[in-house]
């Protein structure tokens, strides 16, 4: 009798054994709590019962296996534990999964599924599924119902045709599994965005998917998106099998991607969802919309004002914005484009996934009379809006185009839009101006009452510079955002040509170290051009002074150096268009809070195209001192030319001295020859402002050699922008030793050149009849 019990316990206990090493479950076996697991092959995921930490309940869960802190991606009885370790898991002979306790073989949970001659198997995608042995196909999967996570494989979406919604519901808390209040889930009605709802709340919308990844991972995951007219859903693949990632949706309401640091020991977020303040759900209001790249993130579109302009003025935007006119549905009413946005939300809108048609879609929201905004969503078709427009934010490389519906008094042409060689300028009052732009364009315009309003009528007390195109003032629109307003002048004959130079380039560049162009405006004559506002102004405000208060040490100026740089690096070589400016000087480098430069006025500057290195030119623009000889000279303009300004403005940096108006008791050399000088004596130290103190001499050496290579006489023998940062920025760099620069000798040359071109707004009638700009800082 003795030895049959033994035999009896040794079978129990190798039967035990062998379930911990294994990944299936047939009906005639059981997982018992505190005694077996299922493991899955390749050893990526266990299936077992499990605490939460602080707490006695029970669970049966799904974690990585090979992570320290026991981390559940599934969890079945989440709304019903078991008090104590008498849990035991099962899968009956028609399939069906239970759990029960031994004391009592009441199923406390049931996976309601059905199969032939199943078996229960843990898959190393971490999937649960039970397995019908006549077909091999799976009858039912825990990828099918989601708890707080996804990982590599999972989905998160819906099926239209089946109504499949794979969805994320928080825990209650880190000790509490059962079903929380926060809930990730995709909108039902065909419009690619999901939304994290507390309740019935919305705190967060990603969407509408614009088919771009927003989820730049070097490492770790690759997101995935599938859009059709059946499913929409979202997953994720691990670019490494060594990798350990999730997706959680955390009881605190924080969403993201994580992944396991075998080095900290600890779970570390890769990618948030919830970024900036623009995240969080209507930050702006009804119709307001966000922009992180402004100073004050909410602002009214176009047609638009604040409910109420005292709290939007004290930064409280919860009233958002209210039309100016309202709508009668009348046939004068047009549709303002605004361009990379995310596309509204709210609870009154359709979706017609046949039409993808810009005009079909417009149609369509014409005929309704409470259809107050369209947009041809790149997934998802013709979507029409009525009642507020909420969530609605201002992206700088990504978003989609939406119509707004004005009335007509309030359209304002909604937008330049100009394709390939032509292009329409419309005015508040319809009428419609042919033009000539090189590259498509598509920038906001703003009302002309608006920049008057923001301006004060463009009152002298705004006024903050003044160039040969006009006058420049600072604006605050009604928002509280400052702007820099650039108001061409209408007898200038040069006004157009660089308002359609400064709305080509600039509105398709991008870099932290160019001015940012917010928008045009076009009213009647008028031709504005509306920047963000930099309020240091320009740089010759700083390195040409006279008083150690407002002086700049050599850090600062190392910085603006390498930063000016920078941007010419990115005109030069790795923008969309291949530029050159023509009038880089220190009164076009704008300073933002910090004193990083910004190069500005894009006015005179040109497109290289192709492999086109170089330009000529019968009539010269520019600004005297800065100017290479071949381009002053014979009109020849190439980045070289680029290249000598940029010397030109770090020997400027460097001495705090302007080239042209440079003078010194011993000499009649302007500021390159009087550096020159100094560097053939082996004296060059004597160039720095008296203003610096405690300067790194090597540092400070390095960038005076750089100064005078890039000024030297002849193109060929400048560096091109990438080697000069590259010498800017390696210490131990071997520079060349530089030659003799050009125009370096007494001024008297310029002096009678200048006597020659004396009006800043009237085109000299010879080939080298140079306009001199004396635009001031903003």
């Amino acid at each position: 009798m003795k030895l049959v019990v033994i035999i009896f316990f040794f079978s129990l206990i190798c039967f035990h054994i062998s379930l911990l090493a294994d990944d299936t479950i047939k009906p005639n076996q059981t997982l018992l709590d505190t005694v077996q697991t299922l493991v899955s092959t390749g050893k990526k995921f266990e299936l077992g019962f499990f605490s939460p930490p602080n707490s006695k309940n029970r669970y049966v869960g799904i974690w990585f296996k090979n992570v320290s802190e026991l981390t559940a991606i599934w969890v079945a009885n989440r709304d019903n534990p078991l008090a104590d370790s008498s849990g035991v898991l099962k899968i009956t002979e028609t399939g069906n999964i239970v759990i029960f306790s031994n004391k009592t073989e009441n199923p406390i949970w049931s996976s309601n599924s059905s199969a032939e001659d199943p078996t229960l198997q843990l898959l190393n995608t971490g999937n649960l599924v039970v397995k019908d042995g006549n077909s091999g196909k799976y009858t039912w999967q825990s990828f099918d119902y989601p708890c707080d996570s996804l990982v590599s494989g999972m989905k998160l979406g819906r099926d239209f045709i089946t109504g499949q919604n794979w969805k994320l519901t928080s825990w209650n808390s880190s000790q509490d599994p059962s079903t929380g209040i926060l809930t990730y889930e995709v909108d039902p009605r065909r419009l690619p965005q999901a939304l994290l709802q507390r309740g019935k709340n919305i705190t967060y919308r990603d969407g509408p998917w614009d088919g771009s990844s927003k989820v730049q991972v070097k490492m770790a995951f690759k997101p995935n998106y599938l859009v059709s007219e059946t499913h929409f859903y979202y997953t994720f693949e691990d670019t490494d099998n060594s990798t350990v990632t999730r997706f959680c949706l955390d009881p605190s309401g924080s969403l993201g991607q994580l992944l396991w640091s075998h080095d900290s020991d600890k779970w570390v977020i890769v990618y948030a969802m919830q970024r900036d303040n623009c995240d969080d759900f209507a930050r702006c209001g009804p119709n307001g919309v966000c922009d992180t790249s402004n100073t004050v993130i909410c602002d009214c579109p176009t047609g638009f004002v604040p409910k109420t302009p005292n709290e939007w003025a004290s930064i409280i935007f919860n009233g958002g914005c209210v039309r100016k006119t309202r709508l009668n549905c009348s046939a004068n009413e047009r549709f303002q484009k605004f361009s990379r946005m995310k596309l509204p939300y709210n609870s009154e809108f359709m979706v017609n996934g046949s039409v993808v048609r810009k005009e079909e879609c417009e149609l369509i929201c014409r005929r309704n009379c409470s259809c107050v905004a369209y947009a041809v969503a790149r997934f998802g078709g013709c979507v029409i809006w009525a009642g507020d427009l909420l969530d609605m934010r201002h992206f700088s490389d990504a978003g989609q185009d939406l119509y707004i519906r004005m009335a007509a008094s309030d359209f304002v042409g909604g937008c330049l839009i100009c394709k390939r060689t032509s292009c329409c300028l419309i005015s508040q009052e319809g009428t419609m101006t042919p033009t000539h732009l090189e590259e498509d364009v598509e920038l906001p315009l703003f009302g002309f009452d608006t920049i008057a309003n923001a301006t004060n009528n463009f009152a002298f007390t705004n006024k903050i510079g003044q160039g040969g195109f006009g006058l420049v003032y600072k604006g605050v629109l009604s928002s509280g955002k400052e702007i820099a307003v650039k108001r061409l002048s209408k007898d200038s004959g040069q006004g157009p040509v660089e308002f359609k130079n400064e709305v080509t380039l600039i509105s398709k560049l991008q870099h932290r170290n160019l001015v940012r162009l917010l928008g045009c405006c076009i009213h009647r004559e008028e031709r504005m051009l509306i920047y963000e506002f930099m309020p240091k102004k320009s740089l010759d405000l700083y390195i040409f002074n006279e008083t150690r208060e407002t002086a700049l040490d050599w850090k600062k100026r190392f910085n603006i150096i390498a930063g000016i740089a920078r941007g010419l690096l990115y005109l030069h070589r790795d923008s969309r268009l291949r530029i050159i400016h023509r009038d880089l000087k220190a009164n076009n480098v704008l300073l933002d809070s910090e004193i990083n430069p910004k190069i500005s006025d894009f006015g005179l500057a040109r497109i290289l195209g192709g492999d086109q290195t170089d330009i000529n030119t019968k009539r010269v623009v520019g600004t005297y001192g800065y100017m290479s000889p071949e381009y002053m000279m014979d009109g020849h303009f190439s980045v070289k030319s680029d290249v000598f300004s940029f010397g030109v403005m770090v020997l400027e940096i460097v001495s705090g001295k302007t080239n042209r108006r440079f003078e010194h008791p011993d000499h009649n050399l302007n500021l390159l020859g009087h550096a020159w000088k100094l560097w053939i004596e082996d004296r060059p130290m004597e160039l720095i402002d008296v203003l610096m103190e405690n300067v790194p001499v090597a540092e400070v050496l390095r960038c005076i050699q750089i100064g005078l290579l890039c000024v030297q006489k002849h193109p060929e023998e400048r560096p091109l922008m990438s080697s000069v940062l590259f010498m800017l920025e390696s210490d131990n760099a071997l520079l060349p030793q530089p030659k003799l620069p050009g125009f370096y000798t007494e001024r008297t040359f310029i002096e009678r050149a200048s006597s020659s071109s004396s009006s800043l707004n009237k085109p000299n009638n010879v080939s080298t009849g140079v306009t001199v700009t004396a635009l001031q800082g903003r």
